[in-house]
């Protein structure tokens, strides 16, 4: 099945900003078998959109509208569908009454071009849209399939991976039998992790296999085509154990929705340790991502931010020696931070953050030196030093430490 995605946003096509979504939309289709070989990008012209979409509905069996789901004056993709169909519009009364809830709820005046956002297109079904207001729509018609999404990539690619995918699976899986499993990796090139796999997994036919770089992960996606699921499992179970067994020091889980932060926190629970962190050039950052697991607080009940030498000193201990010997980047000050916010709160794991985050170098440390100390109870306190891509930018810099972070706790849990 062949498929045409159709971008709206005029600040897409002036690369004020980066079109994710297609290209994540493309690698989804993939997965089923479906090749979107059309993509457009148009900006908010009512005239010109209702055009294109007539256009790629008369050649093509499925098509993609994407954004301007909104309540503002320049979101007229559902207008411009619904007139490029000969369609009309109408209003989802229970996701019009939720949307006014959820304002009631905030204490925010509603607009009432808000009721924009609980239209779906008559005929059609509505997408749920779980972290957002606007719905999507699913319209069917002589063979043909368009559906409207919205465009922020956080309610863009729940709906997508929740609403679409499985009523696409329906469709092709009567045709082509699919099974896939992803694989998540930290900590190794994307470049070098698939020459190794490529080399372990050589013989497999039948297997192919993908790769797609997450912010805080690479993701290989293994995908068997027309094989009888067992066989296809079967498969993918020996091309798993070859790729762990390569790249056993990088692996840290399996599928879609695997993030390191929550399979550290499963396994901290489980052994009923609890952590803390003291940050410095991370500012919080690893506290935060701690925290935004479900269920964090069963291992974790505070930390430190102490950015400055002063503060190290004053909140944690740390002796002014330490500093003044061998100063704020090294390993002894970050074993120092991760062992005395570990005593300080009384708790099995303490985690410690130093280093230089750019763009300036500090104490003669180039932009992305970094140490990470961890202090385990009655364990020697380990350090690392990171020496991370200055030229990605600060912000790079602080969410690579973090995840680096993470993987030194995960592999000490393994042992």
């Amino acid at each position: 099945m062949d498929a045409e995605i159709i971008s709206v946003g005029t600040e897409i096509v002036l690369g004020q900003i980066v079109n994710t979504n297609a290209p994540f939309l493309a690698r989804q289709l993939g997965t089923l078998g479906i090749t979107a070989d059309r993509q457009l990008a148009i900006p908010d012209r009512q005239e010109l959109m209702v055009a294109s979409i007539r256009t790629a509905w008369q050649r093509s069996p499925l098509v993609f509208v994407c954004g301007g789901l909104g309540p503002t004056a320049d979101d007229v993709t559902l207008a411009a569908v619904a007139q490029a169909l000969g369609v009309k519009l109408t209003v989802d009364s229970d996701h019009w009454r939720w949307i006014q809830g959820t304002f009631a709820q905030r204490h925010q005046p509603m607009m009432p071009e808000n009721i924009q956002q609980a239209k779906c297109l008559t005929g059609g079904e509505p997408l749920a849209n779980s972290v957002g207001l606007a719905l999507g729509s699913w319209y069917e018609h002589d063979g043909h399939r368009l559906v409207v999404l919205p465009g922020p990539p956080r309610e863009f690619v729940p709906m997508v991976t929740g609403e679409v995918m499985p009523r696409l699976a329906k469709i092709v899986g009567q045709r082509v039998q699919i099974t896939s499993r992803t694989l998540n990796f930290f900590g190794r090139s994307e470049s070098q992790l698939m020459d190794e796999i490529a080399d372990v997994t050589a013989d497999l036919s039948g297997v192919m296999i993908t790769s797609y770089v997450q912010p805080d992960a690479i993701q290989v996606r293994m995908t068997v085509r027309n094989q009888p699921r067992a066989a296809a499992n079967h498969l993918l179970d020996t091309a798993q154990a070859r790729i762990v067994k390569e790249e056993a020091p990088y692996f840290f889980g399996v599928g879609d929705d695997c993030r390191l932060a929550a399979v550290v926190v499963d396994q901290l629970r489980d052994r009923g340790w609890r952590l803390t962190a003291a940050e410095s050039l991370t500012g919080g950052m690893f506290q935060s991502t701690i925290c935004s697991v479900p269920g964090a607080s069963n291992v974790f009940d505070g930390g430190f931010v102490t950015y400055a030498a002063r503060a190290k000193e004053e909140l944690l201990g740390i002796d002014h020696q330490v500093i003044a010997e061998h100063g704020v980047v090294s390993a002894q000050t970050a074993a120092q931070m991760a062992e005395r916010s570990r005593q300080r709160l009384g708790v099995q794991v303490g985690l410690g953050f130093t280093g230089v985050a750019g763009p300036d170098s500090l104490e003669g440390q180039p932009a992305g030196t970094v140490w990470v100390g961890l202090a385990i109870s009655g364990q020697p306190t380990t350090t690392r030093l990171l020496h991370l891509g200055a030229y990605r930018g600060r912000q790079a810099v602080r969410q690579w430490s973090v995840q680096a972070g993470l993987q030194m706790l995960y592999r000490a849990l393994q042992k």
